[in-house]
């Protein structure tokens, strides 16, 4: 027997009164239910539901709630004197610090208050819910509740099973989320659950490429923003969140994978953080920041004043590197006239690579990702030594038909292929070791993260033959077990299923 996730009585209990615990009481209150906080430090309960008055107060003034709505909400809005006073709710949930031995004697007063079907759900970000549930009595009613900040605004919220959460619990969390106005989605007990797990390929892959000299940060942001459809770009989005954040958040998680090297961050994003360029908040990180706290744009790379070239020659084929010449007005040779530029399009491939399987000739070799597109941001890049006349050139052609084009170090995968892919490959890894179903997955990176796709989905944006093949050629170029691709992909790939199939 459990509670009755629907009733109109429903009360939720919140134990801290922060900026999480105070969010999750509005959104209980705004969704019909009673909601009483408790804090201990002397005045923060009440301060918390006076907050959360004045925020109704706007919505209403807003037109975004009626007054009577409005009103109402407020009165379902109490403070709780101490924790016994949560003796008579149907769900309590646990907002306080991140250390398990606190979270852990807390519960154990919890449970001693509220009744035996009586709901406690805790909001970390970090520990296992297993972990928390270790020290209570009843551990089939104990599971997590995690949800983003600022809570009101972010529609996601994860429900984290723990190893002995009944599934009576799960439902009724789920219920509870949507009557809050969020999406909940359902999550294994892992590192980092759902959203912070599903979250590292984005960054990491960006500081590997980085570190290798591919391209500077904001150039890969730019790649990411304006060709890929990212809202920030990683380096931009390490800065926002703060590099003391990101980083140890980073290392728990590869960590808690027994250093899954997939999930490995670069040493230049430990360098930043023991050099205290931390981000925004320090003024100071993968940008400079002005004292107003306005992001420092450093320039990027100057349009090509070149003749732009007339005449290329294509040594495989590549329809549509072929179509964005014609659509330019230059013209394909038939064979290689020994002068041209030699224009490539591959796809996991580094130019150097491509130039000794074709024997071509690599200092009129430049390649250009067609996979990611060209008509938003071009990236080309060219092995080393390359003409930089024949490669200019090549460049002045693009800027015709393009907003921006930039040039990078020879790179398996480009930027844009390899960070997708490696996105990708995360999302499919946690759909194979069950994390949550692959629809919930996207749901967590979208709505989690705003990323433009989910992980799962951005498979079908490249297409699963390619995101296998970027990842194959990663791994064999550069021989690091961190490009191994996942069995979800690998499989659906091959038998050419779509890459939401279920197991």
């Amino acid at each position: 027997m459990t509670i009755d996730a629907n009733s109109e009585t429903l009360k939720v209990g919140i134990v801290g009164a922060g900026a999480m615990g105070r969010g999750i009481a509005q959104v209980s209150a705004t969704g019909g239910m009673q909601a009483m906080i408790f804090d201990t430090a002397d005045g923060a309960a009440q301060g918390a539901v006076d907050f959360i008055g004045g925020m109704i107060d706007r919505a209403v003034t807003k037109g975004r709630m009626s007054e009577a709505d409005g009103l109402a909400s407020k009165e379902r809005l109490s403070v709780a004197k101490t924790l016994e006073d949560f003796k008579d709710c149907d769900l309590v949930v646990e907002a306080i610090v991140e250390n398990i031995d606190i979270k852990r004697s807390v519960f154990q007063q919890i449970e001693k208050v509220v009744s035996k079907d009586a709901i406690i759900a805790s909001n970390t970000s970090s520990i296992r819910i297993s972990s928390i549930a270790a020290a209570c009595e009843h551990k089939d009613r104990i599971a997590g509740l995690h949800f983003f900040n600022p809570v009101p605004l972010m529609k996601l919220v994860e429900v984290i099973n723990g190893t002995d959460t009944s599934k009576d619990t799960t439902d009724a969390l789920t219920v509870i989320g949507k009557r809050m106005g969020r999406v909940p989605v359902v999550v294994k007990d892992a590192p980092g659950f759902l959203v912070n797990l599903g979250g590292r390929a984005y960054t990491t892959e960006a500081l590997r490429i980085a570190s290798e000299g591919v391209a500077a940060p904001h150039e890969i942001d730019a790649i990411m923003r304006d060709a890929c459809g990212f809202r920030m770009g990683p380096f931009e989005l390490m800065d926002l969140t703060g590099i003391d954040v990101n980083f140890p958040v980073s290392q728990i998680i590869y960590n808690g994978y027994f250093q899954d090297k997939r999930l490995s961050t670069a040493p230049l994003h430990e360098s930043m953080m023991e050099a205290g360029r931390l981000g925004r908040k320090t003024k100071a990180g993968f940008y400079d920041y002005a004292e107003d706290g306005s992001l420092i744009q450093p320039e990027g790379q100057p349009k090509s004043t070149a003749e732009p070239m007339g005449r290329a020659y294509l040594p495989e084929s590549a329809p549509d590197l072929e179509q964005f010449l014609r659509d330019l007005g230059v013209s394909v040779l038939s064979n290689d006239d020994g002068v041209s530029p030699i224009l490539v399009a591959p796809v996991g491939e580094d130019c150097t690579s491509i130039c000794v399987r074709l024997e071509l000739d690599p200092q009129r070799t430049v390649a250009i990702d067609t996979v990611t597109g060209v008509h938003m941001h071009a990236t080309v890049m060219t092995a080393p030594g390359a003409n930089d006349d024949v490669v200019n050139s090549v460049i002045a052609a693009i800027q015709k038909n393009t907003n921006a084009v930039t040039r990078i170090k020879d790179c398996p995968g480009f930027v844009a292929q390899r960070i997708r892919a490696m996105v990708a490959n995360l999302g499919c890894e946690m759909a194979q070791i069950g994390v949550a179903s692959p629809e919930d997955i996207d749901k967590g990176m979208t709505l989690g993260l705003n990323y433009p796709q989910g992980s799962i989905e951005m498979v079908d944006v490249m297409g699963k033959e390619n995101t296998l093949i970027v990842l194959e050629e990663l791994q064999g170029i550069t021989g690091e077990e961190r490009y191994r691709p996942s069995l979800w992909l690998r499989r659906r790939a091959l038998l050419d299923l779509p890459i939401h199939t279920p197991d």
